[in-house]
């Protein structure tokens, strides 16, 4: 028993902000380094348990809806030393507040690339060839026979795509939206990107990519310069016949100026796997729109691609703990 009681000191706390995949909950109580606190629960722990839950922790492990700022570092206390993330994206946390604490990051890119590149093209699909809306025909009675002109949308096929920010995700995206037949790929960003070139991709400046685009895909990540880059200058540059998707993040797009651009046929139809806020309310004005197809942010939901997630987020943790190398750090 006293052997036991002296390992227990030497343990690390670990604060884990949700139930995350068991492959990352083995790596956690595999090896006799941490002590486990778990939010046991599938839904989003409430800030004053947050604030509670990482007192005195050495590790916490969180989601991309949990807001890491310098009140919950200042909650946690000078014993914390990482701070992993179940994600690719990082504008949860306040990672000035985190430099200065001298606080590691751990992420994980790459992993989901696949499985959000895969349903991204899936949404566009859905939402340019009105899916859902066909699908409610089906189930309402208002499939009444096969006619010429009912549920057109519009096709990839020697069309004119744009990405918005051609990183790990929206060349994965570029990639397999080609062998639909597209015609060009243009893209826009802070810079142009050298693989680029295995899409034929076209480095062109905003305003280009807005006016000759038929599909505008938004990949990129969510920063001050993005944030509400969606707005009503932007809907207002874009083709009426042309589709909007977005897979990034909610906050890159002004919903109220993307309801307006849906409504008066400023543009065809939207996209959307990203809201603000997650979730979106059942009484948002997006959902009563037949051109708009909100999904609720499964863009790396696949079974697969979750369990490696959770391991590579118990695997930074765990690394970040022992002061060794993390698979994925990041860099800031």
């Amino acid at each position: 028993l006293t052997a036991h009681m002296q390992t227990v000191g030497k343990l690390m706390k670990v604060f884990v902000t949700r139930r995350i995949p068991q492959e990352g909950m083995k790596i956690l109580s595999a090896g006799g380094v941490c002590e486990v606190s778990l939010w046991d629960s599938d839904e989003p722990v409430p800030r004053a348990d947050l604030l509670k839950g990482v007192q005195g922790a050495h590790g916490l492990l969180c989601l991309l809806s949990d807001r890491i700022d310098a009140e919950v570092l200042g909650a946690a206390g000078p014993n914390l030393k990482v701070i992993s993330t179940l994600s690719a994206g990082f504008d949860h946390l306040a990672l000035d507040e985190i430099k200065k604490r001298g606080i590691r990051v751990g992420y994980t890119p790459d992993v989901l690339t696949d499985a959000t590149a895969e349903l991204t093209v899936a949404l566009l699909l859905a939402t340019a060839r009105r899916l859902p809306e066909g699908l409610e025909e089906v189930k309402n009675g208002g499939w009444s026979s096969w006619k010429p002109l009912w549920l057109c949308g519009y096709g990839l096929s020697g069309s004119t795509v744009g990405v918005i920010g051609l990183g790990r995700i929206g060349v994965a995206i570029a990639r397999r939206l080609m062998p639909f037949g597209v015609n060009r790929l243009l893209y826009s960003g802070r810079t142009a990107k050298a693989y680029a070139a295995e899409v034929n991709g076209e480095f062109v400046p905003l305003d280009t990519l807005l006016s000759e685009s038929d599909f505008i895909v938004v990949s990129c990540s969510l920063t001050p310069e993005t944030q509400e880059l969606c707005d009503k200058a932007f809907f207002s540059k874009m083709k009426n016949t042309a589709v909007f998707v977005n897979s990034s993040r909610g906050a890159v797009v002004n919903q109220e100026d993307l309801y307006e651009a849906l409504n008066n046929g400023q543009i065809a139809a939207a996209g959307l796997d990203v809201t603000t806020p997650e979730p979106l309310p059942i009484n948002h004005p997006l959902l009563t729109l037949k051109n708009c197809v909100v999904l609720p942010h499964i863009g790396s939901a696949t079974h697969s691609t979750r369990g490696i997630m959770g391991a590579l987020s118990a695997q930074n943790l765990v690394a970040g703990l022992q002061g060794t190398d993390m698979p994925n750090e990041l860099t800031f």
